[in-house]
């Protein structure tokens, strides 16, 4: 859920720990229940739920789990009320970092965002002070099953996307962020796998670590923010940010 790269995302995700992944249901899970209580619990009417239903399904996240996340944010079982905080800052060496979270308790949240900035030689900036590195851009990842490649090129555009890109087994589509559900479906309906759908932020520039013990700060600072569950999301512009391989 963090990165520059949906290829290292990906990489990262499919050599998670069965701790890691169900802290990946936990986050899913938080952020369909706040879609359900924003816009509905019928996916038919609520794009933003029918893509985090997508997502939550290309992670893993068995069906029964799902609808129970579902009826409860949409009963009065659930009581929690979420909030959306963003927190922005740099990490060793100037990197850029977002920080998006979805919190029942702000000084909490607020405190474990900065302790792990402190910790690992990074500081907690002001609101803006990185974000204007950044863009918003619709990702799509889908699995190309070995199809020709004019013919994924063509039911890309056709389904939307403003440029694609093909890495072994896998196609990146790149389109508007407020497209990201049509395109999905499109694809989906032409018999793609889809990994990934979302829309996410993109630096327009990147930095490079040397230091050894500054790329593992930095790391170290990436894990322990992606390890909190009030994060969703995390975004920076770490340019040889190291990518663990698949176990086999």
């Amino acid at each position: 859920m963090s990165g520059h790269s949906k290829w290292e995302n990906i990489k990262r995700k499919k050599g998670a720990t069965d701790a890691a992944r169900a802290k990946i249901f936990t986050k899913i899970g938080r952020e369909i229940a706040v879609i359900v209580k924003e816009g509905g619990p019928d996916p038919a009417g609520n794009a933003k739920l029918r893509d985090a239903i997508a997502k939550a399904k290309a992670n893993n996240v068995p069906n029964d789990n799902i609808e129970r996340i579902i009826k409860k944010a949409a009963g009065d079982g659930d009581k929690n009320n979420y909030e959306t905080m963003v927190y922005e800052g740099y990490g060793p060496c100037g990197v850029a970092v977002i920080v998006e979270c979805l919190t029942d308790n702000k000084n909490r949240t607020a405190g474990d965002v900065r302790h792990f900035f402190d910790k690992f030689g990074g500081n907690l900036g002001t609101s803006g002070c990185v974000s204007f590195m950044f863009s918003d851009q619709g990702t799509v990842v889908i699995e190309t099953g070995g199809a020709d490649e004019d013919k994924i090129m063509d039911d890309c555009f056709e389904a939307g996307a403003d440029d694609f890109n093909i890495d072994d087994d896998m196609a990146q589509i790149v389109c508007d962020p407020n497209k990201v559900t049509a395109v999905r479906e499109a694809l989906e309906g032409m018999g793609y796998t889809v990994v990934s759908a979302e829309a996410e932020k993109v630096p327009a520039n990147y930095t490079t670590i040397e230091d050894e013990d500054a790329i593992r700060k930095m790391g170290l600072l990436l894990d322990a923010l992606e390890d909190n569950d009030d994060v969703q999301n995390v975004y920076h512009n770490w340019e040889n940010m190291p990518v663990e391989e698949e176990d086999d």
